[in-house]
């Protein structure tokens, strides 16, 4: 897309005016180069904290900090002129109360140029919800399977089966009386998300939900083949980058062992080149 062909970046209301319309798109990214990949083609754009797992190696999102979600903020925003940012907040920057959070949250969006933020939690994270957005801070929810609490829900599972739908139905209905904008739904039976879709005010967001989500959001690596350590059921690879990388990569080293690179094209010859001649 052309530079002058760029829309103007959503806000907020906008997301939230887009319930029920054309489908939200949305990736998450950690870099200037794939934000500037996905920037016409997503509405908004995530900055998550599994930026600890796919680019730094954790076992878990837990150990991610502000510093980390910052550089990688600022890293995104470079890249983004046409999608919203959103930037997650990390592990223990939030839970402890509304004040902590909106000091943190504040923080996270003029460091970054964020036009949201993103915290984990229902029901008990409605007052925190409503104090930040009161104060100018829009926020978008993320409920059912929440990574931040895995020690907690017994690891990776599935939230909202049999008695748990009457749960996950409450967090997603206080959340939007808080003033979200949007929520995720994430690893929420198809039923009960299609549930919360048609009972809530505010757009959601699936991943591992239901194709009737207001809009969907994956990690781009995982969607792209990149992280390869697990492959979750509600993924689907729409291409296999990272076996191409490492086929690539084989290539290259060979070559060098062989020393048939760098060949005749790659290297600088001895003499000043002729004007005109690029070599």
């Amino acid at each position: 897309m052309s530079a002058t062909a760029r829309k103007q970046a959503p806000n907020a209301e906008d997301i939230r005016a887009r319930k029920g319309g054309e489908p939200l798109v949305s990736l998450t990214a950690y870099t200037t180069p794939m934000a500037q990949f996905m920037d016409a083609h997503c509405d908004f754009v995530l900055v998550g904290d599994s930026v600890g797992m796919v680019l730094h190696g954790l076992k878990s999102t837990l150990s991610v900090t502000m510093e980390m979600m910052i550089l990688h903020g600022q890293a995104v925003a470079r890249g983004l002129s046409s999608a919203m940012m959103v930037i997650d907040m990390p592990f223990a920057s939030y839970e402890e109360g509304p004040q902590q959070a909106f000091r943190n949250a504040a923080r996270l969006m003029a460091e970054t140029g964020a036009g949201a933020v993103k915290l984990e939690g229902g029901v008990e994270m409605a007052e925190t919800i409503r104090f930040l957005v009161k104060r100018g801070i829009p926020v978008m929810a993320h409920i059912g399977l929440t990574p931040q609490s895995i020690n907690t829900l017994g690891g990776y599972k599935v939230q909202g089966r049999d008695a748990q739908a009457d749960s996950v139905l409450a967090d997603a209905k206080a959340v939007t009386d808080a003033g979200a904008f949007s929520v995720v739904l994430e690893k929420v039976p198809q039923t009960l998300a299609d549930q919360i879709t048609a009972e809530i005010a505010i757009p959601t967001i699936g991943i591992g939900a239901s194709a009737d989500c207001d809009g969907q959001i994956l990690v781009v690596d995982d969607m792209l083949g990149f992280f390869t350590a697990f492959k979750p059921k509600f993924v689907k690879r729409y291409a296999d980058l990272g076996e191409q990388a490492e086929s690539a990569i084989a290539e290259y080293a060979a070559d060098v062992r062989a020393r048939s690179f760098p060949a005749a094209e790659h290297v600088f010859a001895d003499t000043t080149p002729a004007k005109g001649n690029k070599k």
